[in-house]
């Protein structure tokens, strides 16, 4: 059982990265290898548009044709049995670095035939938000956007994970602490000392249900594999 995670915060030791760290910890116990990869360490681009995954004079492996930093973790991706990726939330959106590699990493396998996916095989997935906003601030959900936060972006890319993987989870970790002092930067709207409470109390509990999600991913024997499902 192989398991990766994917880093999409430029921070390696703060709040995505520590889910991300949990999770892999969970899987560990479950007898699983993993690996731990910043992409903020890397440099690559995001999808070309070039096609050539989807040219009918090429074989069609999968694998994104563009050769970069992300060519060898891609192919270590799709080789995996679990798939994780982490990102703060940035402008309503993942961040640069992650959209860029989601990009890389899912439009190859997607189909634009009656089978969407080329895998024949489930890779289990999941996918780790961190964000400043509350959880009352994401239960308002009405218009107009952006003043009320939705989560149609998180929705549609776990909907995209799963159909090009066959399963997605997701795990949101809300309210996080942006910074150890807030009174060092210009952020006079948060209340530095409340910011800090939540983290000590909530976001220990959060870890933990990345630690549950990653054992439980990398122990699932209920998931069939494409062909046969």
């Amino acid at each position: 059982m192989k398991v990766i995670a994917f880093n999409g915060s430029p921070r390696k030791n703060f709040n995505t990265a520590m889910l991300l760290k949990h999770a892999l910890e969970g899987a560990a116990e479950a007898g699983a290898e993993t690996s731990l990869v910043h992409l903020y360490d890397m440099s690559f681009s995001g999808c070309r548009s070039c096609l050539a995954c989807k040219s009918r004079n090429r074989p069609r492996t999968g694998l994104c044709v563009l050769r970069d930093a992300a060519t060898p973790y891609l192919e270590e991706a799709l080789n995996a049995d679990v798939i994780l990726l982490g990102s703060p939330i940035y402008f309503y959106t993942e961040s640069s670095s992650m959209r860029a590699f989601m990009e890389r990493l899912l439009f190859p396998v997607t189909r634009y035939e009656k089978e969407r996916s080329l895998l024949k095989r489930t890779i289990r997935t999941a996918l780790f938000y961190t964000m400043n906003i509350t959880e009352a601030e994401i239960a308002k959900r009405n218009p107009p956007f952006p003043e009320n936060f939705s989560l149609s972006v998180i929705e549609q890319s776990a909907f995209f994970m799963k159909r090009v993987f066959g399963h997605c989870e997701t795990l949101l970790c809300t309210d996080t602490m942006q910074v150890q002092d807030y009174s060092k930067f210009y952020m006079d709207i948060y209340d530095g000392a409340t910011k800090k409470q939540r983290h000590d109390e909530v976001f220990p509990l959060d870890c933990q249900r990345a630690r549950e999600l990653g054992r439980r991913l990398a122990s699932a024997s209920d998931l069939q594999d494409k062909e046969s499902s």
